[in-house]
C-alpha cells in the first residue's frame, strides 16, 4: 500500500511538473490530470492507509473525552 501511494504521488507530481516545464499543446491537460490524480487517487489512498486501524471514538468530543482532557489539564497545573 505504501508503495502504491508513493507511485501515485510521483506520477501525479511528475505529470504536473511536465505540464509546467514542457511547451506542448496539451501541457494544461498534464497539469489538470496531475492535480486530479493527486486529489482523487493519492490523497484518499493515503488517508485510508493512515486511518484504517484507528477508532473514530478517540477523536470525537464526547463527555468521557472531555472529562479526560480536564483531568489531564489539572494534573499538568499541579
Amino acid at each position: 500500500m505504501k508503495y502504491s501511494i508513493l507511485i501515485a504521488f510521483i506520477a501525479s507530481f511528475g505529470s504536473m511538473l511536465c505540464g509546467f516545464l514542457l511547451n506542448v499543446d496539451y501541457s494544461e491537460k498534464l497539469i489538470g490530470f496531475g492535480v486530479l490524480g493527486l486529489f482523487f487517487v493519492a490523497f484518499p489512498l493515503f488517508a485510508y492507509y493512515r486511518w484504517k486501524d484507528k477508532d473514530i471514538k478517540d477523536y470525537m468530543l464526547t463527555q468521557e473525552n472531555l472529562d479526560k482532557m480536564k483531568a489531564t489539564q489539572k494534573s499538568r497545573k499541579s
